[in-house]
Order: structure tokens, then sequence, then C-alpha cells
């Protein structure tokens, strides 16, 4: 029996993969901000004789004081973890910013990812199998780029650009993994599931809502069959320390999205945010 951990594990592709594991004899920790999520998913866990194999941890991972409180609750229900999946996101049509001060979409999408990676590595490392970071995203992406002199956006803010901005951050946030931990034996694996039927749209704008549900119907894929590719990964992880995914298929590292000089410069910029509100 291997442990995991999920943010957004309470919705989404993150329960799905969640109740898979479960399914299958794992153990699973499911983080999110949402309660009644959260209750529903152990009701289902319990439906397939999973109840005491879930967990359900509250925390709102857009702010520092959630993040941490993730982590701490994580480590006080297991000191091993086998798996960690990053999945935690949701669509900010209009710039919000957090009681930390920081534009949510940069906090909850890249930051908190950026903080639990390192803040749970020390349980990773403790795994007796090759254990996982999965940074759910969109890696290697034509579109979007890093705010260099407007990491929070103040300037110009778009719900678009702002997702866009997190996907490349986090395609530097794994580049920079086995660099920052060159000892490490766990793995990062960038993810991109491809287009999913989920709840998300909820969350958009109209027209946009009604448009991606119309086309969600059509072209999208349910979320039963894009985990299998995730599931693969956990299973058996790749033997380099670093790797990128779109589905099934592995991307190239050698783009400009995964510049080493980027990852370093975007590590620095992080650590001086983080600093201050440490």
């Amino acid at each position: 029996m291997r442990t995991y951990v999920i943010t957004g594990g309470s919705d989404g592709i993150g329960r799905g993969l969640g109740l898979h594991l479960l399914g299958r004899g794992e153990r699973v920790i499911a983080i999110a901000s949402g309660a009644a999520k959260g209750a529903t998913f152990l009701t289902d866990a319990a439906r397939i004789d999973a109840a005491d194999r879930a967990f359900f941890l509250q925390a709102d991972l857009s702010t520092l004081a959630g993040m941490h409180r993730a982590i701490e609750a994580t480590e006080t229900t297991s000191t091993v973890i086998d798996g960690l999946v990053l999945g935690a996101q949701r669509f900010q049509p209009r710039r919000v910013e957090t009681v930390d001060g920081l534009e949510f979409t940069f906090a909850l999408a890249y930051l908190s990812r950026f903080v639990l990676a390192r803040g749970l590595l020390a349980a990773l490392e403790r795994s007796a199998a090759t254990p996982v970071i999965m940074n759910i995203s969109s890696p290697g992406g034509p579109s979007g780029t890093v705010h260099w002199d407007d990491l929070q956006l103040n300037r110009r803010y778009k719900g678009m650009r702002a997702a866009l901005q997190s996907a490349r951050c986090n395609d530097l946030l794994g580049a920079d993994f086995p660099v920052r931990h060159p000892a490490a034996r766990t793995r990062y694996v960038l993810h991109n599931p491809g287009f999913v039927r989920t709840s998300q749209p909820e969350s958009f704008p109209e027209p946009m809502r009604t448009l991606s549900k119309a086309v969600a119907r059509w072209f999208a894929t349910s979320v039963d069959r894009a985990i299998l590719p995730m599931v693969e990964r956990l299973d058996q992880p790749p033997v380099a320390p670093f790797s990128a995914f779109l589905r099934a298929g592995r991307l190239p590292l050698t783009t400009k999205a995964f510049a080493p000089e980027s990852a370093a410069r975007l590590e620095s910029l992080t650590s001086s945010i983080l600093a201050p509100k440490t």
C-alpha cells in the first residue's frame, strides 16, 4: 500500500485519480479548500470500502498559512509519501489579491506547488519505492510568458494571462528541481492531461463558460481516461530526475520553456517573495 497526496483532490481530475488509487488499495490524502466536496470525496471513498485509507485535509492553498497548514497536517497524517500530485487551480477572471498581498492565480497555481514540493520532500524521500512529484499543468506550451517585471500582474490583468503565466512558471519550477535537489531520489514530472471534462468551466465568465461546456461535450476526454497516463507515471516513474508529458507522449526539454537560466531567475525571485512573508 502506497500513500499519495493530491492537492485539488476533492474535485475534477484530482478526485478521479484519488478514487482510482483508493479503489486498487492505496492510501490517499486529498487537500482542497471546500469542506462540502471534501465530505463527498470521503463518502465516495466509503462506498468503495476505502474509508480507512481516505483522508481529507481542508486548507486554502492560495495563502501561505494554508500551504504550511497543509504540509503540517500531511506530515501528521503520514510521515512517508510515495507520490505528491499538485493539481490545485481555479480560473480567476478578475484580479484578486490573497491575504498575503499576492495575485490569486500566481499564489494557488504556482506558489503553492513551489512551497508544498519543498515542504514535503523529506517525506517523499522516505518512500521505499521511487517517489514522484507530479505537477499537473500544461508544460512546454507555446502560449503565455513569465512577466518578469510584473509577476503579480498589477498591470493589464486578464484571467487567461494569469493562467498561462502560472503554466510557464511551473515549466521552470520543474526544470529547476533537480538543480536544487541533485541528490534526491524523487522524480519530478510535469503532466498535461489535455482537454478534460471537469467542473473547471464553472469559474469561467460568460460567454466562455457556455462555449467551453459545449466544446467539452464533444471533444474533451473523460476523467477516467485522462488519469490513465498519470497512473502509469506514478507506477513507473521516469529514470530522469525531471520529465514532461502531454498525455502519454513525452516532451523534449530543450525548448526555452525549460531554460536553466530562466529557471534559476524564477527561483531567486520566488525565494525573495517568500523571505519577508516567512
